[in-house]
């Protein structure tokens, strides 16, 4: 169904690539962190980074190591994640959404989730972000 409200920047919620991808892009769902506003008209659109509970093979200054203080439902409970900061994509609302929690007491209604990153290390991924697009003489990391 999707998000029918904007996320802010640093709140992880669900991303479905899975509906028109050609390899070797993003093929799954998978969490990710909101990094961009929202825009004026341009409403139904999110910036995200994808994150991963698997460091890369070769990490590099577009990967960003973060550490939640609350863990994601599973199976993304790792409190230690990687940002993906060279797979920086636009998408619809319509394939963001919560995290499925558990059902309340009895049953009845579940609880729907999302994480959220603190401010220093959405700071870090923004900076990753700019390797990730061949910008990095716009940091202060060399």
């Amino acid at each position: 169904m999707g998000l029918l409200y904007h996320p802010e920047p640093g709140e992880i919620v669900m991303c479905h690539y899975e509906d028109v991808v050609i390899s070797p892009e993003m093929r799954k769902a998978r969490p990710v962190v909101i990094v961009g506003p929202r825009l004026r008209r341009r409403g139904r659109l999110a910036t995200i980074i994808p994150l991963s509970t698997t460091a890369p093979q070769m990490i590099e200054n577009y990967h960003c190591r973060i550490e939640l203080s609350e863990a994601l439902p599973p199976p993304f409970d790792n409190i230690a994640m990687w940002a993906k900061c060279d797979m920086i994509t636009t998408v619809s609302l319509d394939r963001l959404d919560r995290f499925k929690g558990s059902r309340t007491s009895g049953g009845a209604a579940r609880k729907w989730l999302t994480g959220r990153v603190s401010s220093e290390q959405l700071q870090d991924i923004r900076t990753a972000m700019l390797f990730g697009l061949g910008l990095d003489s716009l940091t202060n990391r060399v």
